[in-house]
């Protein structure tokens, strides 16, 4: 790393973490010490700095605010079976973000500052990783604009920061997933496969109409049929047929190349099972169900990790699984799981250990 981007690090004069209860910690709702951020001006990162979790202060004015040029990923880092701090596959992320950074107009982050920023920040607040089952430390990397104009343009400047949040499981229960009929998150040609901040706020009204209906979240559709299979609100999905497992294709670019989507493919070839990557049409599903054939349905996400579906609706149609025979997802999970701890090898170097 050039002398012009050395990390400064400034550490708490306090710890709050004998103030926190670990177990079972809700998501996204406690921060450790630190964050690490860094300012883009001028054509160049520069100010990169790891310091106390503190608030912002910005103008009314900001750009980001008015005109949505905010992306962010989720990395997870835990604790092995020896104790050890990891982090599961972060390259994918590093990748995914300047992916995102490119398509908004944004400028991409560098490794020194994206990667080893994060191990750095990691490794200064690890003793928040919680040591328990179903528990790890999400890692949330974001940039966005800040400018101080009201015009329809690039930002010139943005921040990027990485906080920190110890988090139980994000779903604790399988889901009940209504298909979303009316209501479009993607389609070719826009910003699907971007992980930006509009895609989430577009999408809370038809999740909340959702649980509103008694459903947990949403199964997104195509923008023109509503029949072509996206994702779910908050995770990619597999189907689990008699002889295949689908999982909707990432071609037309209007889902997110999940890490966790991406680990679990390989896995499931690895257990033997045909997975194919296609478009999937909703009347596909329920013909299989009808024949007995259609099994089950789950998700995968960085913070969902993979999560069982125990209903899919549409139009009336309710398929219904039963739970006690959904051991694809389980053994998934497991192998998932054990690689990340360190049980089993680790023979695709998915684990970054600090």
């Amino acid at each position: 790393m050039s002398e012009s981007l050395a990390i400064k690090v400034s550490k708490t004069d306090s710890s709050r973490l004998p103030q926190v209860e670990l177990k079972n910690i809700h998501f996204g709702h406690v921060f450790t010490d630190h964050m690490l951020v860094a300012d883009y001006a001028d054509g160049k990162w520069q100010s990169v700095e790891i310091k106390p979790y503190q608030s912002l202060s910005f103008a009314p004015s900001l750009a980001a605010i008015h005109y949505g040029q905010s992306i962010f990923e989720g990395i997870k880092a835990y604790k092995n079976a020896n104790g050890e701090a990891v982090i599961f596959r972060p390259e994918e992320n590093f990748n995914r973000f300047n992916e995102s950074a490119v398509r908004m107009e944004m400028p991409e982050v560098p490794s020194e500052i994206f990667m080893e920023g994060l191990k750095q920040l990691i490794n200064l607040d690890k003793e928040w990783i919680p040591a328990m089952e179903n528990h790890s430390l999400y890692i949330r990397p974001f940039m966005f604009a800040t400018d101080e104009f009201i015009g329809v343009r690039p930002s010139a400047t943005y921040k990027f920061i990485i906080i920190l949040s110890p988090t139980g499981p994000y779903y604790d229960k399988p889901m009940r997933i209504a298909v979303e009929e009316k209501y479009t998150r993607a389609a070719p040609g826009g910003v699907g496969e971007a992980k930006n901040a509009g895609n989430y706020g577009g999408s809370l009204k038809p999740a909340q109409d959702a649980v509103r209906n008694g459903y947990d979240q949403v199964l997104w559709t195509d923008a023109f049929e509503h029949k072509w299979l996206q994702e779910v609100g908050t995770m990619n999905v597999f189907f689990v047929l008699k002889n295949a497992v689908l999982t909707p294709s990432l071609e037309e670019g209007t889902i997110l190349n999940g890490v966790t989507r991406k680990s679990a493919i390989v896995v499931l070839k690895e257990m033997g099972l045909n997975v194919e990557e296609r478009r999937v049409n909703v009347e596909e599903l329920i013909e299989a169900y009808d024949k007995g054939e259609f099994i089950e349905a789950f998700g995968t996400g960085t913070a969902a990790t993979i999560s069982r579906i125990k209903e899919l609706s549409y139009k009336g149609h309710h398929m219904v699984f039963d739970l006690e025979k959904t051991q694809v997802s389980q053994q998934l999970a497991k192998r998932l799981n054990d690689i990340r701890l360190g049980v089993s090898e680790d023979k695709h170097g998915w684990i970054t250990k600090l």
